[in-house]
């Protein structure tokens, strides 16, 4: 039974499902049909909902040159794919080299194959990396657009995105999409493995991978550890809350399901490719069969070791036993794949050169490709199969050996544990490849096995890739996605997380601050204590939240400061809590609870130039919503009620102004701030209102946590990183953060906030004098020392 989704299937992968070639005589494209599990599932299913298929055709198109239709007398899965129903994603060749070649290969495919010290890794393959995503998801949400406008009534379109060439384009899918209110679900599904933190952190921009996998509502893997090892990855790298037990991730607000999805293969078809080959090679040996990519990740030196150990360690298999391996031919121009090459015919020739009689030679080397049928022979009349990997995603050929193991009785398969295969298929022979003497062992195990545990074994594996085919593979995913038509009433692990509760930040927080210790509180304004909102005017703080900040202010081991970067008076008058220290525009200026005031020194030639800067502003770029809001030292553009399409333009031209006029230009939420170039932020400005509240020995005696959701506060938690609790409420959008943790709302720092509350509330009276000093007191002796410690930055009052 073949599967159905509910709503238009749109697959993103690298490739077409099909290869283009001229024709020598008409010089026209056609196609050539690709083989792999991915096809051969999924194409039915997009020919059948009138799908579409994203990708590379393999080739790059001349302007004008289309993809053609298939071939009339074309029976591959991909016949009935309509070239209006294929979108050719194409690039400059050198940018498309430098994306597949440099960072898919080079980079992701060993890294991810847990093999770091063969990963090379460059800053500009990662560019043409980006830029490639990029377009791909830019061609995408066109897709999407063109289906809004097509079919309304056809249920919500479901984006698939295939592996680990598609890292980013999630991400970018789903901000564009959500801008333009376009329906859709995003699915993600890796073909490859998932390394463990430890490998994965290797990565210099690890953290934008994960936030663009974290783009999805789906994210796939073969097995349950690819999907354990993201999920901590999530958790150690980006800080986000994450569900171990029900497999979830928080992230920007939405919760991510991750699950394992095992990928099967046509079982039918291969049962019925084995009934009808004729035999390949007439032999009474007992075959030993071996088909693998000639890559580095399959273990193929290490598999020819092991079969030579068994000749020295059972020799009663001389003259009986043959080593059938078939290496397909893999990125040939690279040199490392070309050592290897080297290296596997000189090892063939010397085991050969070894033991062969005039009657026997016992290793059989076929390098190229070999046709379906004639693989399906070998599968078929082979004893042992040896899949073997040092590290695979999950490897087919463990599967299609079974499905092909028709003759009675049958063979045996031997599989790495290193291979996703290796975790499914119980009833194989488990053999870790690095361990010669062990896979020399297991190879004699096999070939001895009595028929009846063959047998059993053999009708176990059978059964179950019978069971878990492609199909079925195709119908998780539809149903992990909760768009399969006829869904079954299996049950599912749940799909969100639970709120954020005060439990979320015993662990982190408890060990931290400890029962003595005093804390300081520092924490940003809009979008942290307030939600965001159009208008700087309409972002309330919530009245829960300025309770629980009141009743923390009359705490005496709690010390609270809120820095914005909005001018000083105006944040003091939205928080509206005596008490407190307010720093205004991102620290240039600040209000102690005492009443004295900083600010920061000005050069005396921007004072003027601010004036100048806002009526260039307000002239050129104040238009279709776009406005100015002046902050006295600061200006700020805010572009949020500009229409999508044309925020980018004017966004890069008052950044231009903004640069032109001598200011620094930082982005914040649809907004541009124009900042004078002192060599002062939030980072500067947190360290001088700890050593202004608790003395030049503060770091000693007092425990901080910074909460803020902007660019600006990474100049905080940068400055403050080792020594504070820092959260980051996170956006959709990919950002790298030196925080520790994320949280995913205003929400989720008001249930912070009610934790610190109920942690100091059990606290008891402390006696000593100095735990009972004023924040006053505090104030005034931090003031003196300051004075003698940073006079160049006390401004003149």
């Amino acid at each position: 039974m073949s599967a159905h989704a509910s709503g238009k299937l749109i697959i993103v992968s690298n490739r077409l499902p099909f290869v283009l070639k001229k024709n020598e005589l008409t010089q026209k494209w056609e196609r050539k049909a690709s083989a792999g599990g991915l096809v051969t599932a999924v194409a039915p299913v997009v020919v059948q909902g009138n799908g579409l298929w994203i990708g590379w055709a393999g080739v790059h198109l001349e302007e004008g040159e289309k993809i053609p239709e298939s071939d009339p007398n074309d029976t591959t899965p991909t016949a009935g794919l309509r070239s209006d129903k294929v979108i050719p994603v194409d690039f400059d060749p050198q940018t498309f080299d430098s994306y597949y070649n440099g960072c898919c290969n080079g980079t992701f495919w060993p890294l991810f194959h847990s093999m770091p010290d063969r990963a090379q890794f460059s800053a500009d393959s990662w560019k043409s990396y980006c830029a490639v995503n990029k377009e791909f998801a830019s061609k995408t949400v066109g897709a999407l657009e063109n289906l809004s406008r097509e079919d309304t009534d056809s249920g919500t379109p479901l984006v698939w995105l295939h592996d680990y060439h598609l890292m980013l384009a999630a991400n970018s899918i789903r901000n564009a999409a959500d801008e333009k209110n376009l329906k859709f679900k995003l699915g993600f599904f890796l073909h490859i493995p998932f390394p463990p933190w430890d490998i994965f952190r290797l990565f210099p921009w690890a953290d934008e991978i994960l936030q663009g996998m974290l783009g999805c509502d789906m994210v796939g893997f073969h097995i349950e550890d690819y999907c354990l090892n993201f999920v901590d990855c999530c958790q150690r790298r980006l800080g986000c809350r994450v569900d171990r037990k029900n497999l979830l991730v928080e992230h920007g607000g939405r919760t991510v399901r991750i699950r394992p999805l095992p990928i099967g293969i046509p079982f039918d078809r291969f049962v019925e490719m084995a009934e009808q080959a004729p035999t390949v090679i007439s032999t009474s040996l007992q075959l030993v069969l071996g088909v693998d990519r000639l890559d580095y990740t399959k273990g193929l030196v290490h598999r020819l070791k092991a079969f030579e150990l068994l000749l020295e360690r059972y020799p009663q298999h001389k003259g009986k036993v043959a080593l059938m391996q078939i290496a397909v031919p893999s990125r040939t121009d690279v040199k490392e794949y070309q050592d290897l090459k080297e290296e596997m015919d000189q090892l063939v020739g010397r085991i050969n050169g070894r033991f062969t009689t005039p009657n026997w030679s016992p290793i059989r080397y076929i390098y190229g490709c070999v046709s379906q049928n004639d693989l399906a022979a070998f599968y078929r009349d082979s004893a042992v199969a040896m899949v073997t990997p040092l590290r695979d995603g999950m490897n087919l050929v463990a599967k299609e050996f079974v499905a092909c193991q028709i003759k009675e009785p049958p063979g045996v398969l031997i599989v790495s544990p290193f291979a996703g295969a290796g975790e499914m298929m119980h009833e194989a022979l488990i053999c870790n490849p690095y361990e010669l003497v062990e896979a020399a062992d297991t190879l004699h195990r096999a070939l001895t096995m009595p028929e009846d545990e063959r047998m059993l074994r053999m009708r176990c594996l059978r059964r179950r890739e019978k069971i878990h085919d492609v199909d079925y593979w195709m119908r998780s995913f539809l149903k992990a996605m909760g768009t399969l038509i006829f869904e079954d009433g299996d049950d599912v692990l749940p799909t969100t997380m639970q709120p954020v509760t005060l439990q979320d930040f015993d662990d982190y927080l408890s060990k931290y601050i400890g029962n003595t210790n005093k804390l300081a509180l520092l924490l940003d304004y809009d979008g942290t204590l307030a939600p965001l909102a159009p208008h700087p005017d309409l972002a309330i703080l919530p009245l829960e939240t300025k309770s629980v900040l009141e009743r923390l202010a009359n705490m005496s081991d709690v010390y609270i400061s809120i820095i914005s970067g909005r001018n000083v008076h105006n944040v003091k008058d939205m928080v509206g809590i005596e008490g407190l220290t307010y720093a205004g525009n991102h620290g240039l200026e600040i209000l102690h609870p005492d009443g004295s005031r900083f600010v920061h020194p000005m050069p005396k030639e921007y004072e003027d130039k601010v004036g100048d800067l806002l009526k260039v502003l307000q002239e050129q770029v104040c238009k279709d919503g776009a406005w100015v809001e002046n902050k006295g030292t600061l200006l700020t553009y805010h572009y949020r009620e500009v229409p999508v399409n044309s925020r980018l333009e004017l966004a890069a031209t008052a950044q231009r102004l903004i640069e032109e006029a001598g200011f620094k230009a930082g982005q914040a939420h649809c907004a541009i701030e124009a900042k004078p170039p002192v060599q002062w932020n939030k980072g500067r400005a947190s360290l001088y209102i700890l050593r202004t509240a608790f003395g030049l020995d503060w770091s000693e005696r007092i425990r901080i946590i910074y909460a803020g959701d902007d660019v600006t506060d990474e100049d905080a938690m940068q400055a403050l990183k080792g020594m504070a609790a820092t959260f980051r409420v996170a956006q959709s959008q990919i950002v790298k953060t030196s925080a520790e943790r994320r949280l995913p709302s205003t929400d989720s720092v008001l249930t912070m906030l009610k934790w610190v509350e109920r942690h100091f509330g059990k606290r008891l009276p402390r006696a000593d004098s100095v735990g009972n000093l004023s924040n006053s007191l505090q104030m005034s002796l931090g003031s003196m020392q300051m004075e003698l410690s940073m006079p160049e930055e006390k401004s003149p009052h």
